[in-house]
């Protein structure tokens, strides 16, 4: 299955999940414009997965809807590639790399077999919107749905830092 999602401009409200067939199977709530977290609804407005940074911290931390924790994401330095690591706790590890000036994702195993793939699909002048398609059965779909949204949040964190030391 596929899933659509999208952040918004000032990454504050609540944004849908669709699947292929343009249906809502849950929601994004973005909660601040000042902070980078979000909680992940599946069907029925579950909450089911968490995502934010600790204070001070630019590791993206993934927990359940009771604030246990799932796995962490951060950013690997890389030259002419986007790379991330994700660390489940108790499961395995995954790399997520793309090209440098693409828009494409590929999420590995340790094995280096590709269990997920996604795409940032928006405009140059739009907020993230993504789509993926995800074949791991020891990942959740919703899961990755907050593991984007955290290397999206990642990605603008390091963008600003950029432009603030230029």
């Amino acid at each position: 299955m596929n899933l659509y999602f999208r952040d918004n401009f000032f990454s504050a409200g609540r944004t849908d999940i669709l699947n292929d067939k343009e249906e809502k199977v849950g929601h994004l709530d973005l909660k601040s414009a000042f902070s980078s977290a979000i909680d992940v609804y599946g069907l029925n407005s579950k909450l089911l997965y968490k995502g934010g940074f600790p204070f001070f911290s630019g590791k993206w931390v993934i927990t359940d809807a009771d604030g246990g924790r799932i796995g962490v994401l951060r950013s690997r330095f890389a030259l002419f590639t986007k790379k991330f690591t994700y660390e489940t706790e108790g499961r395995d590890s995954y790399e997520i790399v793309s090209p440098a000036f693409s828009k494409e994702y590929e999420i590995s195993d340790e094995s280096g077999t590709r269990v997920a793939r996604f795409e940032q699909i928006n405009g140059w002048f739009s907020s993230g919107a993504f789509t993926l398609n995800n074949q791991c059965s020891k990942l959740d779909i919703y899961e990755l749905v907050a593991v984007i949204m955290g290397m999206h949040a990642i990605q603008k964190q390091n963008a600003a830092a950029n432009n603030a030391t230029h």
